[in-house]
């Protein structure tokens, strides 16, 4: 049977090309996939400030979150774990170690005319230098005052040696001369400024902590043993855990958002992986079933002389693995290319650092053929169930005529498929609230197409007899055969029609779920905010301190500090919090009540004061707290704060945060300060706020005024951005959908010679086949699109329901449905015509011969 199926190959280039391109591509993506996943684990990102130190030290980011009363599951920390100071020198005793430098890490900005940010940069003290190193290409060390620039901000800012430049830092700015000039040896793209060692312990903020404690080794030490000596010099402070770090480990302390970018990365990798694996086997399946049943008459003369069905199954399926082999071959090359393609697309959107190296070595090729050889042999399983199971004289018979009937087991697969649905649906609609329901109307579209494709014969009879009569109204004599055609090849109508139902459902559902959820993000960070205008820093967050004057000016009405982080409930435990924590929003008691829409239920606002917060009614209860009460929060700095219930709330469903007051989060965050200050303007002065507050930023160079307009815009931008790869990831779904539409209907259509043949010779003319097809093409169209848009429905009518609008809660341009729409028609009306006139070439004799 081997020497069989290698010959078949020679003979059907058409039909093996088809599931060529479909083995292919799927393996190609699968391994782009293991490729994103293999860079989220490895998560390497080679140091280049820090490039000279041999070890680093920094606070342990990792926090173990309980699940339950034995399981726990770690997760990132979001802001930076600071050290304390005096660990520095404790470093420096520990035999081995050269020099223990510990750094200090801030963000600046240099500021031009007016007051506008002309470069940012990260600051560190210059004893940080030498860890590059960065060398003088003129001036001198900086003293108190004094500022050093590296090459490329020198640049930009327009300053040279000696020249006076104004700084902004840590919610405030000052004039610093500059004493000198640096170069880095080796490659280090992000802006650094260097202050003396002084002026860098002030501007951070935190002058008893340090950032890190970075390394290096006297000649001749052994770093483990080095390492070794560190760890029990810096033994038994279990409130100061430490991770130590060495080789391209440990650029993640020169970029921090890498920690918790990599498990976003590997989740991403996975779902997609999963998802085109899922789509291959549909594809492979169909076109591998396609080709079957255009063999019928081949396959039912094996049938006849005594091939058993066993030789038959192993002949088709040696004929899909030899195409494997082919496609796998090809993948190869192909995989990384595209991995780094899709890595660079992720670093554009911002979702990944572009600090991180893109790794693909030979571990993502194993589970790429692992799913290739999956797919290759269900798709061929599947696809040829039908062909080899029927008897010889019933195969003779069904070679003219299609006999209609699913296998049991195809019918039992649906069945359970389509009670996942109704069970996904149930649980959408009627259990989840808010966004957060998108984690389950996600995968009720990949269900719903499922249970769709695999019992399509049934559907796709039903809905042809539907268009039965408006088709051949609407269409004529051509319409009446092209409808009599599809009836009478029900299954070979629901292969062509399976890939254009699992397109348009995957690209309506999934499209319409990120711009709804878009939609509801802005539509509830627009409806909190009561606040006409806020202010920024260049760098650095904003002083506290000027709430206080800006409070005074008479267009003022009221005015909050604003900031965010993440925290996780320690005591009591709360089993149903997010892995990422509970939301925190920092706010000032004074003027919450005028810049967001909270109104407390129970309690009061005015207590968000020191160690307070207010919580949303479905936290509280799921805690069982209320007003009075102290929970424990392990901060997004690790350290813990007990904190006074003072208030309950309603909070909006998926978009859960708690209010602390801004002086208890503000220096739990990176940048020690707050990120905004949020001013509402008096009644009837909402024109004379911007200009006052303008002219106060004037005064106070650094700061940036916006207003509420732009402040939603820039949260809208954020959010597409972010929305970005999803999209990405339906668009190559949707790609590989649509090229399986091409591949059945190329397939299906081009050996039907022998049957246009016999229509000529009957008197047939070339236009009115190509018209019947064209009506035959658009029909199979229109119920992949019908079905698809009930595979659609089935998610996007439960999330409507779970935003609390119902299908009415759904957003997106109509220009989506038009799109796929046209699409769907415009892919199936080519595919079908294209083959058919290229079938049409030859004489209708010569045709019906072959």
């Amino acid at each position: 049977m081997g020497k069989l199926a290698a010959r078949s190959l020679r003979y059907r280039i058409g039909g093996f090309a088809a599931t060529f391109l479909a083995l292919f591509i799927g393996a190609t993506l699968v391994m782009a996939c293991g490729g994103l996943m293999e860079t989220g684990i490895r998560n390497n990102v080679p140091p280049q400030r820090l490039a000279g130190a041999d070890l680093l030290i920094t606070g342990d980011r990792t926090h173990a979150v309980q699940t339950g009363k034995k399981h726990k599951k770690e997760t990132t920390l979001p802001e930076r774990v600071e050290l304390p100071a005096p660990l520095t020198e404790k470093v420096r005793t520990v035999p081995g170690v050269r020099t223990a430098t510990g750094e200090r890490t801030f963000d600046a900005a240099v500021l031009g005319s007016g007051g506008t940010a002309t470069a940012t940069a990260q600051a560190h003290g210059w004893e940080s230098a030498a860890l590059t190193p960065y060398a003088l290409t003129s001036g001198n060390a900086p003293a108190r005052g004094e500022v050093v620039l590296d090459a490329a901000t020198a640049r930009r800012a327009g300053a040279t040696t000696g020249d006076r430049i104004r700084i902004a830092a840590h919610g405030g700015s000052a004039t610093y001369r500059v004493s000198g000039v640096a170069a880095p040896q080796g490659n280090v793209p992000q802006a650094t400024l260097f202050f003396s060692a002084a002026d860098a312990a002030a501007l951070s903020g935190r002058p008893d902590t340090v950032a890190d404690i970075a390394v290096t080794l006297t000649p001749g030490a052994h770093p483990d043993a080095v390492r070794k000596g560190i760890t029990k010099a810096l033994a038994g402070r279990p409130d100061t855990p430490v991770t130590l770090l060495s080789g391209d480990d440990r650029g993640a302390v020169e970029h921090p958002e890498v920690l918790q970018g990599s498990d976003d990365l590997v989740a991403l990798s996975g779902v997609v992986g999963g998802l085109v694996v899922l789509v291959a086997a549909f594809v492979v399946a169909g076109t591998v079933a396609l080709s079957a049943q255009q063999r019928s008459r081949e396959l039912a003369l094996l049938r006849a002389i005594g091939t058993t069905t066993r030789q038959l199954r192993r002949m088709l399926l040696g004929e899909t693995l030899m195409v494997m082999a082919l496609a796998g071959a090809a993948a190869w090359p192909a995989g990384p290319l595209v991995g780094r393609a899709l890595y660079d697309t992720l670093v554009d959107s911002g979702m990944i650092a572009d600090a991180v190296v893109f790794t693909q070595g030979w571990i993502p090729a194993l589970p790429a053929y692992g799913a290739l050889l999956l797919t290759a042999v269900l798709g061929g399983l599947l696809g040829s169930a039908r062909a080899v199971r029927a008897k010889p004289v019933q195969a003779l018979g069904e070679a003219a005529v299609q006999a209609p009937g699913l296998h049991p087991v195809r019918i039992a697969a649906g069945l359970l498929f389509l009670a996942g649905t109704i069970a996904l649906t149930l649980v959408t609609a009627l259990v989840l609230r808010g966004p957060v329901a998108a984690s389950t109307a996600g995968p009720t579209v990949m269900c719903c197409a499922i249970a769709l494709a695999l019992l399509g014969p049934w559907f796709t009879k039903a809905v042809t007899l539907l268009l039965h009569w408006p088709v051949r109204l609407l269409t004529g004599p051509a319409g009446r055969l092209a409808v009599l055609n599809c009836r009478a090849r029900t299954a070979k109508l629901a292969a062509i029609a399976t890939p254009v139902m699992l397109a348009s459902a995957i690209a309506t559902g999934n499209l319409y779920l990120q711009t709804t959820t878009a939609a509801v993000a802005d539509k509830a960070f627009a409806e909190n905010l009561r606040a006409d205008a806020v202010l920024t820093s260049a760098a650095g967050g904003v002083d506290p301190a000027l709430l206080a004057h800006i409070r005074t000016l008479p267009s003022v009405a009221g005015a909050s500090a604003y900031v965010t982080s993440a925290a996780h409930t320690e005591k009591p435990h709360d089993g149903d919090e997010n892995k990422k924590g509970l939301p925190l929003q920092g706010v000032s008691a004074e003027g919450v009540a005028q810049t967001l829409a909270v109104k407390a239920s129970t309690g009061s606002l005015d207590g968000l004061r020191g160690n307070a917060i207010a919580l949303p009614e479905t936290v509280a209860h799921r805690i069982h707290r209320t007003v009075g009460d102290t929970i424990t929060l392990r901060m997004g700095d690790g350290e813990r704060a007990d904190v006074r219930v003072v208030a309950l709330f309603k909070g909006r469903e998926g978009f859960d945060s708690a209010l602390t007051s801004a002086e208890l989060l503000a220096p739990r965050t990176t940048a020690g300060l707050p990120a905004q200050l949020l001013v509402r303007a008096a009644p009837g002065a909402e024109g004379r706020l911007t200009a006052d507050l303008t002219a106060f930023a004037a005064r106070h160079p650094g700061l940036k005024v916006m207003d509420r307009d732009a402040v939603t815009a820039a949260h809208a931008q954020s959010s597409r951005t972010q929305a970005s790869v999803n999209y990405l990831i339906i668009a190559m779904l949707v790609a590989y959908t649509a090229l399986s539409v091409v591949n059945t209907t190329a397939v299906s259509v081009g050996n039907r010679r022998k049957e246009f043949a016999l229509q000529r010779l009957t008197g047939a003319t070339r236009g009115q086949v190509l018209r019947m097809m064209a009506v035959e093409g658009g029909l199979v169209a229109v119920v992949g699109l019908l079905l698809g848009g009930a595979a659609a429905a089935s998610t996007l009518v439960p999330f409507g329901y779970a935003l609390g609008g119902g299908t009415g809660a759904i957003s997106g341009p109509p220009e989506i449905a038009v799109t796929v729409i046209g699409a769907g028609l415009a892919l199936t009306l080519a595919a079908t015509l294209v083959p058919t006139w290229w079938a049409l070439r030859h004489r209708p004799v010569e045709a019906a011969r072959i």
